[in-house]
């Protein structure tokens, strides 16, 4: 049985409102380890309250949410080097060159400053930006410094990578390359990942698993692919994935 490193029991979350109003409601689920699951749903249905209640940014106001079997909220702190974030934006800091911005992560957990700076250029130049290691933010295009933000991430050797909606500014053709390039990143590292999007397209190229989210964030559907799953059967998991939105669209 796949060890759980990430799982979700009877959670919700509420905001400080006293009207009822959930972005979170009873929600269970758990990811294995070394497995992608893609989080599927439209604006508004729960995806980036779930991601920020796994990286530990918020706590539950119900329920229980534990990450290698910790509490990520209470303790933040352990979880440094092991949680890779990348969000929908680059997050870059401009005042630092792209291999500085690299090695931030690394620098937070004390590495030695030719060891970082080692690693940092490593994942630059595995991700193609080794002749730009120098260049500040300012002189990058958008897909150059979300490759930095997810050097960035790999950097650290983490455990968990939590992605939300990172290729989303991105036009369809360098997301479309950097998508391919995340998931052999993700297979070659073993890494335990969340990708949320709102892309169905992007949820079967990217995810093993895929939930598909209803407001507020409820699993809906759930489907499991591999390698062998035929065309014709991911074309039933697509119909399945728009009915289930199509249907919380008429409730």
């Amino acid at each position: 049985m796949t060890t759980a490193e990430i799982a979700f029991e009877h959670v919700s979350k509420t905001f400080g409102r006293d009207d009822g109003s959930y972005a979170v409601r009873d929600l269970s689920f758990s990811v294995g380890r070394g497995e992608l699951v893609a989080i599927l749903g439209k604006t508004g249905c729960g995806k980036s309250t779930t991601f920020n209640l796994v990286a530990g940014l918020i706590e539950p106001s119900a329920g229980k949410v534990t990450v290698q079997g910790r509490d990520p909220f209470r303790d933040f702190a352990w979880f440094r080097g092991k949680i890779g974030i990348v969000f929908q934006n680059d997050r870059l800091m401009p005042w630092r060159s792209a291999i500085e911005n690299v090695a931030l992560g690394l620098e937070l957990n004390h590495a030695p400053l030719a060891e970082r700076m080692e690693i940092a250029g490593k994942w630059l130049d595995r991700l193609g930006l080794s002749a730009h290691a120098q260049d500040y933010p300012h002189a990058l295009s958008g897909g150059m410094r979300q490759r930095v933000s997810i050097a960035r991430a790999f950097a650290v050797k983490p455990d968990i990578l939590l992605c939300d909606e990172p290729f989303s500014a991105l036009d369809e053709v360098t997301a479309n390359g950097l998508r391919a390039e995340f998931l052999d990143l993700v297979r070659e590292t073993g890494a335990t990942g969340i990708f949320i999007t709102h892309s169905i397209n992007e949820a079967l190229q990217l995810g093993r698993r895929i939930l598909v989210f209803h407001r507020p964030a409820a699993i809906a559907y759930e489907a499991s692919f591999d390698k062998a799953t035929s065309e014709s059967q991911r074309n039933d998991i697509r119909s399945a994935i728009l009915r289930a939105l199509a249907t919380e669209q008429a409730a």
